[in-house]
């Protein structure tokens, strides 16, 4: 039985995360939650009226259902996007997208995402035209353990059903509270911190109505979607206590249907949001790659006009996808075996595809217009730091001992820092095995020496910051070296309620000045590196130089008291090349590469020097 109004809800919840993907809505990823707590609300219901009216479930016939409705639109995108990917993105790519294709296909891609560590909240420049799989692939896992524990739990009568549905989704939703802290992005992604939206649903087929006849329970509903929709965005710690707002409120809206006001049923009812309703599985499928697949071709963000054009073309591909793939084989008289075989099927086929793809790859890019040719895999080496375990990585707060150089040597200098403290490592390690001092490296991942609080975002935690860097002034102040240097990536966004970013920087900048005084005679900081606009390396392998040419050089917001380094000038002219004297300037879309930290050896050597070092 179709129910209309969640046909509407449906409608809502994939535009919700096709305007957040297309950065028109800031908390419009909560539209998977939606779906979470219908799907659980259906197939709930669903198992229960069978067992009501037979006294058992047909898993066999539950498993086919399953399989005719997802499967066909799945593999088909999933098909079509692998293509297109081969044909607009760079060969270099297509590991990657094997591997991701592979995820998906497996129908693991949430836990292999998560191991993998891409964040869906705050996506790379290149992020994975399938990583919208992994919440399909979720739901996918519950639809195979959901139908057997109802079918447990249904011996021993509703109670027992009320009883376990209530005492999992409790649980699942202490540890997702819990893992959202500890663990967030695998916390976003598994089965067992994302089943209690699914238990929500379930839990309410045992509601009386009695006690959701409250007129104003509805606009409840719609107030708090809303609010998460408008007010959470990627900082929001999630799912965790905060998907509670619009787990409830879709809850909420389902549970109050039979007493929507008019004005409600006339939004969800009207054509418009039934057709759209009809064609939101194909919607969410479509829409990750048809916003992704332009951008990464392009080499940039989309535009406005362009993310909006995009948006259409989903829509369009959701309507044929649904007319000619998803209704007709979702209706179609299959026997058993045959619907079991197309499952097998595609499934070999898409994990063969995911090889092939993967095979095709080539690290080798010769840049458009040139003779220049070079090895990716070098390009995007990171210094030895993130190998060897002393670049502290999200979730720690200390450092290894982290010496380099000449070990015991009574010259010791200190690297203090986030990432683009790092990208010198290579240059100053160097500079410690020919000048005979002792290098100790303190680093770690989107922590910037300069104490300027920032608000938390996915597996970034301000709190795990300020550990680190007390831990790490305790240390330089403890070995007096001779030189502290340290470097910050400078674009972070500050929390609200700062004047001005430079204010907040600058504030950041004297506190750390402060905690390093009578640490060292040279407080050294060198500048920011210049900001590139593209990641570089993939911009060189599909476009010639100069459209990579973009880089902007970074402002000096430096403070007196430090002795300062600008690097800008040995990168810049009157413009920032990616490719100079002969390497490429930068391994991503945001550090110098390893082989130009060290080309600029001599000129660090020799602005160390001109600050009172080696003499």
């Amino acid at each position: 039985m179709r129910i209309l109004q969640i046909q509407g809800l449906r409608a809502l919840a994939a535009l919700l995360v096709t305007i957040f993907h297309a950065r028109l809505m800031p908390g419009g990823f909560i539209g998977v939650d939606i779906f979470y707590v219908i799907s659980g609300y259906l197939i709930t219901g669903l198992i229960i009226r069978e067992i009501d009216k037979t006294g058992r479930l047909d898993l066999n016939l539950f498993y086919q259902r399953r399989i005719k409705r997802l499967l066909p639109t799945s593999v088909f995108v999933l098909f079509v996007t692998a293509i297109v990917g081969m044909f607009v993105l760079p060969p270099i790519t297509r590991d990657a997208l094997g591997r991701d294709l592979f995820a998906a296909a497996a129908y693991i891609s949430n836990y292999l995402f998560a191991w993998w560590q891409n964040d869906y909240q705050n996506l790379n420049a290149t992020p994975s035209p399938f990583i919208h799989y992994w919440s399909l692939a979720v739901e996918e896992q519950f639809y195979v353990v959901w139908p057997i524990f109802i079918l447990f739990l249904s011996r021993y009568g509703k109670k027992a059903i009320l009883n376990g549905v209530a005492i999992v989704t409790a649980l699942s939703l202490l540890l997702s509270i819990y893992q959202t802290q500890t663990s967030p992005i695998w916390a976003f992604y598994s089965l067992p911190t994302r089943a209690w939206e699914l238990g929500v649903g379930a839990l309410l087929l045992f509601i009386p109505e009695k006690y959701l006849r409250n007129r104003y329970f509805p606009w409840l509903g719609v107030i708090g979607i809303a609010i998460a929709s408008i007010n959470f965005d990627e900082s929001t710690a999630f799912p965790g206590i905060n998907a509670l707002l619009p787990v409830a409120a879709t809850a909420v809206l389902i549970g109050t249907i039979p007493i929507w006001p008019r004005f409600f049923n006339d939004l969800s009812n009207n054509r418009l949001a039934q057709w759209l309703g009809a064609i939101s599985y194909p919607l969410y499928l479509w829409h990750w790659p048809a916003l992704v697949l332009p951008s990464s071709a392009l080499g940039r963000p989309l535009r406005i006009r362009e993310r909006i054009f995009c948006i259409l073309l989903t829509v369009v591909l959701a309507h044929l996808t649904s007319k000619f793939v998803e209704q007709p084989l979702r209706h179609r008289n299959w026997s058993g075996k045959k619907v079991y075989g197309f499952f097998a099927a595609t499934t070999a086929i898409s994990l063969l595809a995911a090889v092939v793809i993967s095979s095709t790859a080539s690290s080798i890019i010769s840049v458009k217009g040139t003779n220049y040719r070079f090895d990716l895999n070098k390009v995007i080496e990171k210094p030895a730091v993130y190998g060897d375990g002393c670049h502290v990585n999200y979730g720690e707060d200390k450092s290894g001992k982290c010496t380099y150089g000449e070990i015991g040597s009574k010259t010791k200098i200190v690297l203090y820092g986030d990432s683009h403290a790092a990208q010198w490592f290579p240059t100053l390690e160097a500079l410690a095995r020919e000048k005979g001092f002792e290098l100790i490296s303190l680093t770690k991942s989107a922590c910037s020496s300069v104490d300027s609080p920032r608000p938390d975002q996915g597996a970034f935690k301000n709190s795990d910051c300020e550990k680190w860097r007390e831990n790490s002034i305790q240390r330089i102040q403890k070995i007096k070296p001779a030189a502290v240097i340290v470097s910050s990536f400078q674009y972070f966004t500050p929390p609200s309620g700062y004047p001005s970013k430079t204010q907040w920087w600058n504030d950041g900048q004297r506190r750390l000045l402060a905690d390093l005084q009578g640490s060292s005679r040279n407080l050294i900081y060198i500048s920011d590196t210049p900001r590139p606009l593209r990641d570089i390396p993939n911009c060189l392998a599909s476009r010639d130089s100069h459209t990579c040419d973009s880089t902007e050089k970074t402002p000096n917001l430096i403070i007196n008291g430090f002795k300062q380094i600008d690097p800008t000038p040995w990168l810049c002219s009157s413009f920032c090349p990616a490719i100079q004297d002969g390497y490429v300037v930068y391994r991503d879309g945001s550090h110098i590469s390893v082989e130009a930290a060290l080309a600029l050896k001599r000129k660090l050597e020799a602005a160390l020097k001109d600050k009172g070092l080696f003499s």
